[in-house]
Order: structure tokens, then C-alpha cells, then sequence
């Protein structure tokens, strides 16, 4: 009997491990960002001037708030690949109202974008959960069919800065004690959305369906509409992002957005949102987006082709998602073996 009760903690300890693993890849990601930064600095000082510490937290900024709502999405065992599109979209339509209505209000320039990126994402939720077409299926027919909406509404035509409203504008480019605009917009939707899946039972539920979506229909959370909700807030979100888009760059056309899911996906697996669904923070959403960043910008500081940029993101993609596999397996092998241990007792 001592001997069985001596053996009981050794599977707990894995577990525990297993876990610690877990939380400790947001820290390694913030140590990763601090060793690219230092080391970029020491071949080129400039690299750690404000202006390229703004740079560096404005470019991350998008992709970071895109991110979060990726999160959402992925978490529950899914994917949205609309968000560039809805990107592009919703900006161009936001321009277009300021381009043709001059004292059309600033706030309501913001909320215009997030109500089209709610549109799209409200379509995407309701295909996916109703019909159950997968989301990758859905998501991707939505980048092409929305792509095409915007080309036709563009029609070749430009969105100039001088048909932006300054005040819009000054979002995209001021700061506050040095800090952008953009960042904290963004670091206040990480912040509020990362507690609210925190503490709150939907948030909860998001990880629950992901886990094992079998368990969670049985524990009777409402699964269809959870996941629904995940689509219409990722769509919101880049919505607010094409508004952002805007203010950055004050001025949009047809291309606008082009290739932002692909990167916003690598930024969510890479920060340690797992690719199967189950696990992530927001947070390290929005770290692996940084990361990437300022990788890129490391790249551009030491000369180096910006084509390396890709390949070291898909490198990271790969290892993510290859590590996250290696870590679900081990925790699960550290699970059955307490229950090995358990029913010994």
C-alpha cells in the first residue's frame, strides 16, 4: 500500500509539467522579441530609437487586434481566413463615407467598420454552425467572395488622403507619452477580451468546445451559438481593423489588406493558440504578431531580403504547431497514466 501511495504523485507531476509548458510559451515569446531586439541593436543603434520602438509597436498593432479574434475562432476547433478581406472592405467603405459626406463623425467612421466586419462575420458564423460546412471551407469561399464585392465597389478607383478627416487620421499616427494611438486601442482590446474569457462562463465554453466538442455538448453549453459569437466578434474586430487600416495610412484601394490572414494565423499558433483548438491566450496572440514584427524589422535594419521574412514565419508556424502537438500528446500520456495510477488504488 505505501508503495502505491508513494507512486501517486509522480503522474500529477507530469500534469503539472505539462502545464507549466503551457503557460511558460507566452514568456518564452517575450524573450524571444527581447533577444531579436538586442541583437539587431547592437549591429544597428538606431534599431532602438523611439521611432523605430513606435514602428515597431504600430506594424505589430493590426495583426495583433486581428489576432484576438483569431484566437476566438481557433480556440473552438476552427479558422477564419476572411479577416484580410474584411480588412480591405470595410475600409474602403469607411473612406468612401468620409469621401463623400465631409462632416460625417469620426466615431461613427469606427462603428461603420465594425458593422461591416460584424455583417460578414455573422454570415460566416451562421454557414458554419448551421450548415456544418467547415469553417476553413467557408471562410476561405468568403475571402474570394468578398474580395471580388470590394473589387467591383473599388473599380479602380483610390481613396486619397485628402479625403480623410485629420481627426480620423491622428488614430493612425499619434501618441501618447510616446506610446501609438494604435497600440493602445489594441493593448486595451487584448487586455478586456483576455479577462473576459478568463472569468466569464462563455469565454470558458469557447475552450470547452475546442477541447472535446462531444464533452461540451453533453455539459449542455450551447455550442452553435458560442462559436457563432466567436465568428461575429473576429469579424467585428477586423472590421475595426480596416477602420485603423485607414487612419494609419489614409488612404486604401483594392489591395487593401491582401495577405493579412495568412500572417494573423501564424502570429495566433506562433504566440501558442493551438492550431487543434483547446488552448491560447490572446495575449500570446498578440506577442507572436510583435514577434513577427519585429522580426521583419530586424530583417530591414541588417539589410537582409525581405523574402526571409516568410520563410522564417512559416519556419515558426511549423515549429509552433509541431511543438503544440508534442505537448498535447505529452499531456495526454501524463493523464492516462493517472488514471493508470488511480484505479491501482
Amino acid at each position: 500500500m505505501s508503495t502505491q501511495l508513494a507512486a501517486k504523485p509522480v503522474p500529477t507531476q507530469r500534469a503539472v509539467r505539462g502545464g507549466s509548458l503551457l503557460r511558460a510559451r507566452e514568456l518564452g515569446i517575450g524573450v524571444a522579441i527581447v533577444l531579436v531586439f538586442v541583437v539587431t541593436t547592437l549591429s544597428n543603434h538606431a534599431f532602438a530609437g523611439a521611432s523605430s520602438i513606435q514602428q515597431l509597436l504600430t506594424g505589430a498593432s493590426l495583426i495583433a487586434l486581428l489576432g484576438v479574434g483569431e484566437t476566438l475562432v481557433i480556440v473552438t476547433r476552427n479558422v477564419d481566413l476572411s479577416v484580410g478581406s474584411i480588412v480591405g472592405l470595410s475600409a474602403y467603405i469607411v473612406g468612401d463615407v468620409f469621401k463623400h459626406n465631409a462632416h460625417f463623425p469620426v466615431l461613427l467612421g469606427f462603428l461603420l467598420g465594425m458593422a461591416v466586419g460584424a455583417l460578414i462575420g455573422a454570415v460566416n458564423g451562421l454557414i458554419t454552425t448551421v450548415t456544418r460546412v467547415p469553417s476553413l471551407v467557408v471562410t476561405l469561399a468568403m475571402l474570394y467572395i468578398v474580395r471580388g464585392v470590394d473589387g467591383v465597389i473599388v473599380n479602380g478607383k483610390t481613396i486619397d488622403p485628402g479625403s480623410i478627416p485629420k481627426a480620423f487620421t491622428e488614430v493612425g499616427y499619434q501618441t501618447v507619452l510616446g506610446v501609438p494611438w494604435l497600440a493602445i486601442i489594441v493593448a486595451v482590446v487584448v487586455a478586456a477580451v483576455g479577462y473576459a474569457m478568463r472569468t466569464f462562463r462563455s469565454g470558458r465554453d469557447l475552450y470547452a468546445i475546442g477541447s472535446n466538442p462531444d464533452a461540451a455538448a453533453l455539459a449542455g453549453i450551447p455550442s452553435g451559438r458560442r462559436v457563432f459569437s466567436a465568428f461575429v466578434i473576429s469579424g467585428t474586430l477586423a472590421g475595426l481593423a480596416g477602420a485603423l487600416f485607414l487612419a494609419l495610412h489614409a488612404q486604401i484601394d483594392v489591395t487593401g489588406g491582401n495577405g493579412y490572414e495568412l500572417t494573423v494565423v501564424s502570429a495566433v499558433v506562433v504566440g501558442g493558440v493551438a492550431i487543434f483548438g483547446g488552448s491560447g491566450t490572446v495575449l500570446g496572440a498578440a506577442l507572436g504578431a510583435l514577434l513577427l514584427n519585429t522580426i521583419n524589422q530586424a530583417l530591414v535594419a541588417a539589410k537582409i531580403s525581405s523574402f526571409w521574412n516568410e520563410a522564417i514565419a512559416g519556419g515558426l508556424l511549423l515549429a509552433a504547431i509541431a511543438f503544440d502537438r508534442w505537448l498535447s500528446l505529452r499531456v495526454a500520456r501524463s493523464l492516462q497514466s493517472a488514471k493508470g495510477a488511480h484505479r491501482d488504488t
